[in-house]
């Protein structure tokens, strides 16, 4: 069975029993493949550089990272360091880990979106700029051949982002016309609606060039669970998911039905409720079950696989794909 592990980037996360678990699974010939966050040490560095971290609020009500130039540069820096201590950490375990970002061989690859639909003061506007992607594909070769070698892949935003043509003009300019600027803008609303990437438009890839572009990391490890078709465990600062977020006391423990998933996504509130887009799209791309579990208890991923935390079943979602599919 092959294993995802997802290793929050809370400060309140420990990552050494997670190691240790990971040395356990390879010592019994299990393939696990390590993703890291690092969200709160970018903004502390951020702060410490004396630049604001910048967040914004989707139409749909999600609030996610505004990634600028400037910050991009401290996204890369940061998470450059972070992965290269996790592999040092696996390696003193014993385990063979590579550390790899989303760039590297194109592990997680897409459209970049410079351009983002934000709600301010109760309006809706597009604000520029932005340097996030959406993932559509993950060379799960890569992976797969690291796995055969012995090897155990840690891997970390960002991912290769395919900037076009346009965008990458007004990245340099800063300018643009307001024609252009909408083309873009419509044709990306049209590919994301039919779920085509940028260059089954009709476009030549020629005027695409690659850029490293933030991308969340939960989601980052359930494309990586999908496509290999794993068991995700998406490790946190808490238990689980509780069904109402302010009494620990009432930890959902088993979602296996559309009912259960729908009670689940009711009660995810805040850093949860990405959480919960990312079981829902490690689930429909193929992963076995997801579970998200507490991080910093004993034998944190052992434990997940072995009954602890929240398990989300492929079952749950199996109305959602029926819905996919028509």
């Amino acid at each position: 069975m092959t294993t995802v592990v997802k290793i929050g980037g809370a400060r309140a996360v420990d990552p050494a029993g997670s190691l240790a678990d990971v040395a356990s699974l390879r010592e019994d010939g299990e393939p696990v493949a390590v993703v890291h966050g690092g969200s709160t040490a970018v903004d502390e560095t951020l702060e410490r550089l004396g630049i604001e971290p910048e967040y914004v609020e989707t139409p749909s009500g999600v609030v996610g990272r505004f990634t600028d130039a400037e910050t991009m540069e401290v996204f890369e820096m940061v998470f450059g360091h972070l992965n290269t201590q996790l592999v040092a950490g696996l390696q003193s375990q014993g385990v063979d880990a590579v550390g790899l970002n989303g760039v590297d061989g194109k592990l997680l690859y897409g459209p970049r979106k410079s351009a983002v639909r934000v709600v301010e003061d109760g309006t809706r506007k597009i604000k520029r700029g932005d340097h996030s992607g959406t993932i559509e594909r993950v060379n799960s070769d890569l992976l797969e051949t690291l796995f055969e070698d012995g090897y155990t892949p840690v891997a970390s935003p960002p991912m290769a982002g395919e900037e076009s043509e346009a965008d990458h003009r007004e990245a340099s300019t800063g300018t643009g016309s307001e024609a252009t600027r909408d083309q873009s803008e419509a044709r990306s609303a049209s590919e994301q609606s039919s779920g085509q990437s940028p260059r089954e438009d009709g476009g030549d890839p020629r005027d695409d060039e690659v850029v490293p572009v933030n991308t969340d990391a939960d989601r980052s490890a359930a494309h990586i669970a999908g496509a290999l078709e794993a068991t995700l465990v998406l490790l946190t600062d808490v238990e689980g998911v509780y069904a109402d977020p302010d009494d620990p006391e009432t930890l959902i423990e088993s979602v296996e039905t559309p009912a259960d998933w729908a009670d689940l996504e009711d009660a995810a509130e805040g850093f949860m409720e990405r959480k919960a887009m990312a079981i829902e799209e490690a689930i429909d791309g193929g992963a076995e079950e997801v579970v998200v579990a507490d991080a910093n208890a004993e034998d944190p991923i052992l434990s997940a696989l072995d009954g602890g935390g929240t398990r989300v079943y492929a079952s749950a979602l199996a109305a959602t794909a029926e819905e996919d599919t028509q």
